[in-house]
This record gives structure tokens, sequence and C-alpha cells, in this order.
């Protein structure tokens, strides 16, 4: 929960910085020329993940908004763009990445709205005829915001105006509140990361329940937006299998097939620096002691055959809900790919294009 409000001089002023500090009023509050200060109290805390959480920054985005994915070497990347709308997290999975990825890791957001639509604005008029698919979900959570800020809101409304582009808004929480009244076209993916119970109950602090997400995915989609699911990351334990597969079932009870633009896999992997930092955190879980092997691209993951078995008996159970569902992975290599779906990208002119066909299918880009 949160404790604290930092504002920097260079947005105190702004109409979002006044925004946050009433929708903010039960939170001490404090100006500060600039982050240096925070990011230092964070680092000396006994648990600078966890302070990290309970402190908000709100500051400027002096870089790109906008950045292409950088993807993952030797694997298979989706041409994804990435909105950097703010970083880190208020809820606290055992395998998110940003614990070790930040130094120290501060909940930071972006207050210079008006650097960003510009940049959205440039983009657009950028080789208008390449349609581009971007999210804001790759640093943070994308809707931990809406009951603060509506930027989220701000976005679908946008992309509702033009014709170039998706937008995907990725989350494990249930704050949809306002988007019933989106004008937003189509043009707006609504996407949750997906797991089973078991696993929301032991790693995933502090999100909403499948049942809750699910439910909010249905609401979303009686408002007319496109949907995607994230089965990712799956986590190797005693019965998984069949649960993934009632995950898909309990999917499908709750949306039709025809709403979904995609639906992602990908196992539990991390680099081996996270490894001392979960086992910190998280001393009851067992998440990284699984039998693990290290990847080309130096990350640790599920040694392939037992990922393979998992990947394909969940692809199964998507394909007889719907053999038409774009069904993807998620940094992954061609023999996953060809074992587990039974083609790879390049025979369908690559995964970017794949997801490209997708979303022109689904959302309205006229």
């Amino acid at each position: 929960m949160l404790e604290r409000l930092y504002i920097e001089q260079s947005v105190w002023d702004t109409e979002e910085a006044d925004r946050l500090r009433k929708a903010l009023s039960r939170l001490p509050c404090e100006r500060v020329a600039d982050g240096a200060e925070v990011y230092r109290r964070v680092a000396m805390a006994a648990d600078p993940v966890s302070e990290g959480k309970r402190v908000l920054l709100c500051t400027e985005n002096r870089g790109r908004f906008l950045r292409p994915c950088p993807g993952t070497r030797n694997y298979t990347c989706c041409g994804y763009w990435i909105v950097h709308t703010g970083t880190y997290c208020t809820m606290d999975c055992s395998y998110c990445i940003l614990q070790g990825y930040f130094h120290p890791p501060v909940l930071q957001y972006f207050l210079n709205r008006r650097d960003l639509f510009s940049q959205l604005e440039k983009l657009a008029r950028h080789k208008p005829s390449r349609m581009r698919r971007l999210g804001t979900g790759e640093f943070t959570d994308s809707l931990i915001w809406e009951p603060w800020d509506p930027l989220a809101r701000e976005l679908a409304t946008w992309f509702g105006t033009q014709r170039h582009g998706v937008l995907e808004l990725k989350t494990k929480t249930v704050n949809i509140a306002g988007f019933q009244d989106v004008v937003h076209n189509r043009k707006t993916i609504m996407a949750w990361s997906i797991n089973t119970p078991t696993v929301i109950a032991g790693q995933e602090r502090g999100t909403a329940p499948l049942e809750a997400r699910l439910e909010a995915a249905a609401r979303c989609a009686s408002w007319g937006y496109p949907l995607a699911f994230h089965f990712d990351p799956m986590v190797l334990y005693p019965g998984c299998e069949a649960e993934y597969i009632a995950v898909v079932e309990a999917i499908f009870r709750k949306v039709r097939p025809e709403d979904v633009v995609w639906v992602s896999l990908g196992t539990f992997r991390f680099m081996p620096h996270l490894k001392p930092v979960i086992e910190r955190r998280f001393p009851e879980s067992r998440i990284v002691y699984g039998e693990f092997v290290s990847g080309m691209d130096g990350k640790m993951r599920y040694f392939q055959p037992l990922r393979l078995r998992l990947y394909r008996s969940v692809a199964q159970a998507l394909r007889e809900v719907s053999p038409e569902l774009c069904v993807y992975f998620c940094m992954e290599n061609d023999k996953i790919w060809r074992e587990a779906l039974g083609f790879v990208p390049d025979q369908r002119g690559g995964l970017p294009r794949m997801l490209d066909e997708s979303a022109a299918s689904h959302c309205d880009l006229s």
C-alpha cells in the first residue's frame, strides 16, 4: 500500500500532479527537486524492492515514451512497441523481473503528458501505412494507475481517433471503471495476464483473482473492446497441466473466441541474479527450484521437453475452443513452435505479420 507521494519540481504545477494530489490526499506529499533523494531513501531500506512499492514518485520522462521492444536474442520477437508511461508495480509477484531490473526499484509515474501524445502523433505520421501494435504493460501494469489518474482511458480515446495502430492494455487488476464510456472504436485491446488459481494464490500477491479478471474481461467485451490473454509465466508443478486446461475452459465460459485477438504462451524464465531476490523476498516459494537450464539468452528456462509438454497440452485445449484462434509464444525458438503448434512463424510471414493480421481482423482500423 502506498505510504508517501513525491512530486518533482518540474511537474509540480501540472494538471496531472494536481489530480494525483487530490486522488491521494491521504498520503503525505513532498515536493522534490529530482528523484535522487527518493532513490537514495529506497536504496537504504532493509528491503528496497518492497519499499519501492510504498512510495510514488511523480516525475518527467526525459527520454522516449515510445520505443520498439528490444526482444530477446535468439528467440522470436513479436515486434511490439512499448509506451513507457511509468515503472514498477504496486502488486507483488514472486517471479517479477522488475524486482531485479530497476536499481533501486521505485514506483514512478510520468506526468509530462503533452510530450507523450506529441510523440504518438509523430509516430502516427511516420510511415502512416504501417500498422503498429503498442502497449503500456512492459515496465508496469497498464491499469494500476487508473484509480488515481485516467491515463489509460485518455490513451484509449486517442487511439480511437486514428487508424494506424492498436493499443494493448495488459493488467492483473480489474480497474476498468470508466472504460464503458470511452469512445475507443475497437482500437484498444483489453488484455489480462492469466494464471492458475494455484499460481495466483501462491505467487501473485495483491492481484485480482482469476474469476474477477475473467468477469472484467467479459464486461469489456460487452462494451465492444477486443480482448487478449497472456499465459505468462506458466509455472510447472504437479497437476499444472490439468489446471491450465481448466483456465482455458474458464476463459471461454466467459467470453467468445471471436472476441479474442490473441493468446500468448510463455513459461517461467529468469536471469540468474533474480534467484536470490526471490529466495529472500518469497521464502515460502519453490518457483526457482524446478528443472532449469541456461537458455541462449542467459536466462534460466525449464528443460525444453518439460515446457514443451505443457505447451502442447494448452495449445491443444485452445485449438479445441477455436482452430482460428491466434496463439503465439513469447520468446521461444522454432523447435517449440513446430512441435507445439505445427508451424514456425516464418511460414506465415513472421510473428509480427501474424499479430498484425489478427489485430486487423478484430479491430476497426477504418
